[in-house]
Parts: structure tokens; C-alpha cells; sequence
């Protein structure tokens, strides 16, 4: 990935496209690299087990001395989650991004000890910084968290529009819409390419303010008669701020508790992004002196988190703040694809204890941060680009942005549909796809980097959905014969006591394949390994029709 050229400029995404989450792009001019965002993904349904997941960054191994600089559109996880893991393997670059960014980011950082090492660089909107071959402008977009950006990326070959997450809020709670006068700035200097947000294509018309949230708190609260407990994502500053407006002109207290909740609210009050008059905000020890209906709770958890303090309010099991009938829960967010079950469960337990929930499907209380197809159409016609590249998104998504920018007029062979690891040669000659690089996934279990790879998730999905059978053999080597077991320990796969026969018959069939091959089988105890796993799973699956995990455990008496 190296190209010297003038007129050519090199993609290459590591992470963002044909998913949600992973956001890493990298621009290649002249030998300089500059990387755009470093997410992270939280697990899938089928990541049994893994904590996180960030992008693999291996193709970039031997070139960190390239990199001039790492620029940060926003604050959510899925644009900065990644930097604690991947910083010092990217060579420590210089990292810039808007105050609210750099201050959640620090936080991550000092939790791994490396704040003092990373080098952030403080930008506001219309900031210009020079980095090695690129001149990198930092535009405002209204979203779903403050202080987030856009990129006008000028080089030699041409200048790039990177929209970052965005949609056109004309009502925006801080007053700071997307600056649709520098997009029209651009289009009119002229755009070579543009990389635009995909998450809302399949939307018509225009995403809803999120002032309109807001009303809906002022609407729902002074008809609650009890506790108030809200729920939404930790980095949404302009819910939180309208949560607390709310409560205050009801007259109630607010109580901010979970973990990233206390923690991204108090970077977001020490930055002046999050205003609570004083006397507002209490502790958890002082409701013992307060009525409940004076008192609204702030909290994560409105995904179904199992481990969340809603969570365990709904199971009853938070005993510092139970849940009692009367109260109200309003969850602010959407249902996150995957985690509907979750969702509806928490909902129901909820009901259980008598509270009254206002969610999605019931209230509006939840406006998405990205933009939709009139939007979309809006930053096409301002900008006007040559070339178009969907970014951030499923692959339906950036299909369907691709269609979006046919039906504007901008000719096919202008348009390219990426996927993580397809580099792509831009001038204003035209767009080629170049040779795929390794692109993927790599998985963070616990303290481990990358040490659980797909092998490691499939054998845990295949000990989770049909349980484990250990057989235990101790062996003679001189003259092969059986001196302990073997025994069958299961895990998960049947009863042992009450499928005794099939384990017996089981544990024959291991005896005699050891007879029948006898000292010519125990030369090589991989092989011994295998026949019996082989004859075993055949068992299982004819007699059962089930196919547990078989780990034969061999050692010699």
C-alpha cells in the first residue's frame, strides 16, 4: 500500500463497511497515511464469551513510521473504542479531535495506562491542521453525542469529504447544526470524492430533532407518581441535558448512576457541554431522605445488558434502589438490531414489579443520530463530488446510498461499493479497485488480544449447543494394554446417570477400536486421539442424533 504519484489517492477501510461498528479508514498520498477513526464492535450473538472486538490492523505492520496522524470524528465507541488497544502497535501517532472526543477518549486511555503517552491534540470546527501530505479541515456535524465532526481532506489530488456520523438537525439542543455552509463551500471548490454515512439510507424524508425528545420528557414526567428511572446510552449529552431540564422543572432531583454514565457526564460537566444548576444532583445515600416522587434516576442499561443496574432493578436485585409499583421507566434509545429479546424481557420484568415503561414502540422518546435519504440527497447536491464512496453501514446500506447517488444523476462508474480490505485507487481519471489486503476482526477476551480466534468461537459454540464428552485414558505403551478407564465425564450433553447405557456402549466401543488396533494405534497418540474421536462421534450422532464436543484425555501409567 504504498503509491508516490501526485494525482492519486489510496483507500484502503479496515473496519466500518458491510457493518456497524470497526469505523477505520485509511488514506494513502504519497507515502503518507492518515487514519480516520478507531472503533471498536461490541460481541455478536455468536461471539461466545468475547468481551470486544476491534479492527485487524496487521496489513498496516512495517508502515506505522507513515502514519502522520489519527483524526477522531466523534466520541462513540464505535469511532474511538479501539485506540487503548491499538495505539502503541500504530506507532503512538498524534491523535486529533474536538474537546467532548479527547475527553472521553482520556478516559479510556487512563484506564490502560497510556494517557500519558498519547499524544491529543485539541481542534475546534473550522480548524485547519497540516498532516505530512494531507490538509485536514474539521467541519461541525450534529449527532447523537456533542462536539462531532466532519473532514474536508485537501491534498494535491484532490479534496475529500468525509461526513462522519451525522444528520441535518436544524433544532440541534446546543445550537450547533451541521455546517451546511462549509459543504457548500466545498462543492463549490469542487470535490474529488466523497464518503458519506450509510446507517440511515432505507429512512425517507428527514430524521426527527432531538428537541422533540426533550418535549416528550417535558410531556411524560409531571404525570408520574413515583421513582423515575431513565435509561439511554452514556455518550447522548443532549438527552441527559434534557432529562435534567425536565426534572428540574418538575422539581425533582436527579441520581446518575452506572459506571460510564458518572463517568462520561463528569467530563461532559467539567467541558461546559452538560449544565445542572446547583442542588440538582444527589446520591444514592440521600434517598433515604427524599420522597421518590421528587427524584428521577439516570442509568445505562436500556439495551437488555444483563449485568446493568436496570437490569437488576427489573430482577429485583438491586437492593440499594428496588423497584415499586407506581414508578416510571422510560427507555430513550432504540432496540439495537440483536438485542430485541433482551429488550422485551427487561420490559417485562419491569411491568412485573409494577412500574409503568415508555419505550420506542410506545412513546417518542428516542430520535435517531444519523441521517436520512433527504439528508443524504441535501450534502450530494451541496457537494457535489466526482467520485462517491458509501461508508458506515451494512452492505444493504451502502447499496442502497450507492442507488441513492444514481438517482441524483452522479454516472455508475463513479460510484464504488467497498468492502474492509478492498483498497481503491481515486484521481480525477477515474476509480480501480486494487488487489484485496487481510482485513477482519480480532477478538478481546478479558485481558487476551487476539488470542481467541474463529476456531476458539467455534468450538464454543459447539460446546454451548451440544454439550462435552471427555474421555480419560490411561495406557500401557509397552504392551498397550488399558490400565485406567477409559472414563466418560459429560458436560452439558446428557445426564450421566440416566443415559448410563449409551455411555457404557460408548465406552466399549472405545475398548475395542484399542484392541482391534492395539500397539500399532499407540505409536502415535494424535492418532489415538483422532479414532477415538471419530468413533465416538459416529456413535453419538447415529444413536442420539447429537454431536457433543469429543476431547480424549490420554496419559501413560
Amino acid at each position: 500500500m504504498s503509491d508516490t504519484r501526485t494525482d492519486v489517492l489510496r483507500l484502503l477501510p479496515l473496519g466500518g463497511l458491510g457493518e456497524i461498528g470497526l469505523n477505520l479508514m485509511v488514506l494513502e498520498y504519497r507515502g503518507d497515511l492518515l487514519l480516520i477513526d478507531c472503533g471498536l464492535m461490541f460481541p455478536e450473538a455468536h461471539m461466545l464469551g468475547i468481551d470486544l472486538v476491534i479492527p485487524d490492523v496487521t496489513v498496516l505492520d512495517g508502515r506505522v513510521g507513515d502514519i502522520r496522524g489519527l483524526v477522531l470524528t466523534h466520541g462513540h465507541e464505535d469511532h474511538i473504542g479501539a485506540v487503548p488497544f491499538l495505539l502503541e502497535r500504530l506507532g503512538n501517532p498524534a491523535i486529533y479531535g474536538t474537546a467532548l472526543t479527547l475527553g472521553l477518549l482520556a478516559n479510556k486511555l487512563e484506564e490502560h495506562d497510556l494517557k500519558s503517552r498519547a499524544r491529543l491534540h485539541q481542534v475546534e470546527p473550522r480548524e485547519r491542521v497540516l498532516l505530512g501530505g494531507f490538509d485536514v479541515e474539521f467541519f461541525r456535524a450534529a449527532h447523537s453525542i456533542v462536539d462531532g465532526v466532519g473532514l474536508a481532506i485537501r491534498t494535491e489530488a484532490g479534496l475529500v469529504v468525509h461526513t462522519g456520523d451525522f444528520k441535518i438537525d436544524q433544532t440541534p439542543v446546543d445550537n450547533q447544526p451541521t455546517d451546511l455552509a462549509r459543504l457548500a463551500t466545498y462543492g463549490e471548490e469542487g470535490v474529488l470524492l466523497l464518503l458519506s454515512d450509510s446507517t440511515n439510507v432505507e429512512r425517507r424524508g428527514y430524521t426527527r430533532s432531538e428537541r422533540e425528545v426533550g418535549e416528550e420528557f417535558f410531556r411524560i414526567l409531571p404525570d408520574c407518581a413515583g421513582l423515575v428511572v431513565v435509561a439511554t446510552f452514556s455518550s447522548n449529552i443532549h438527552r441527559l441535558q434534557q432529562v435534567i431540564d425536565a426534572a428540574v422543572a418538575c422539581g425533582r432531583k436527579v441520581l446518575v448512576i452506572g459506571r460510564s454514565m458518572v463517568a462520561n457526564s463528569l467530563v461532559a460537566r467539567q467541558l461546559g457541554y452538560l449544565t445542572v444548576p446547583a442542588g440538582t444532583l444527589v446520591e444514592l445515600g440521600d434517598l433515604r431522605h427524599l420522597p421518590r416522587k421528587e427524584v428521577v434516576v439516570i442509568t445505562t442499561g436500556s439495551q437488555g445488558e444483563p449485568l446493568s443496574i436496570l437490569s437488576r432493578m427489573a430482577m429485583n436485585e438491586y437492593r440499594k434502589l428496588p423497584l415499586e409499583a407506581g414508578d416510571s421507566v422510560i427507555l430513550s434509545s432504540k432496540f439495537i438490531p440483536g438485542n430485541e429479546k433482551a429488550i422485551s424481557r427487561v420490559i417485562n420484568l419491569l411491568y412485573r414489579r409494577g412500574a409503568e415503561v415508555f419505550y420506542e414502540q410506545t412513546s417518542e422518546i428516542h430520535v435517531s443520530g444519523h441521517a436520512s435519504q433527504e439528508e443524504l440527497k441535501l450534502v450530494m447536491s451541496l457537494t457535489r463530488p466526482r467520485h462517491f464512496v458509501p461508508v458506515h453501514g451494512e452492505y444493504r446500506h451502502l447499496v442502497k446510498h450507492a442507488q441513492l447517488a444514481r438517482s441524483m444523476g452522479l454516472p455508475a462508474e463513479r460510484i464504488q461499493v467497498l468492502e474492509n480490505g478492498q483498497p481503491l485507487r481515486v484521481s480525477t481519471n477515474g476509480l480501480r479497485l486494487e488487489d484485496r489486503v487481510a482485513a477482519g476482526r480480532v477478538f478481546i477476551d478479558g485481558k487476551g488480544v487476539g488470542d481467541v480466534g474463529l476456531m476458539e468461537l467455534r468450538d464454543r459454540r459447539h460446546l454451548a449447543n451440544h454439550g462435552l464428552v471427555m474421555v480419560i485414558l490411561g495406557l500401557n505403551l509397552n504392551d498397550g494394554t488399558i490400565q485406567y478407564g477409559p472414563e466418560l465425564v459429560t458436560r452439558g450433553f446428557v445426564d450421566e446417570q440416566e443415559q448410563k447405557v449409551f455411555l457404557d456402549e460408548a465406552r466399549q466401543l472405545v475398548i475395542g477400536l484399542l484392541q482391534e488396533r492395539g500397539r500399532e494405534l499407540l505409536s502415535d497418540w494424535e492418532e489415538v486421539q483422532a479414532e477415538v474421536r471419530r468413533i465416538l462421534r459416529r456413535f453419538f450422532n447415529q444413536r442420539m442424533e447429537r454431536r457433543p464436543l469429543i476431547l480424549p484425555v490420554i496419559f501413560e501409567q
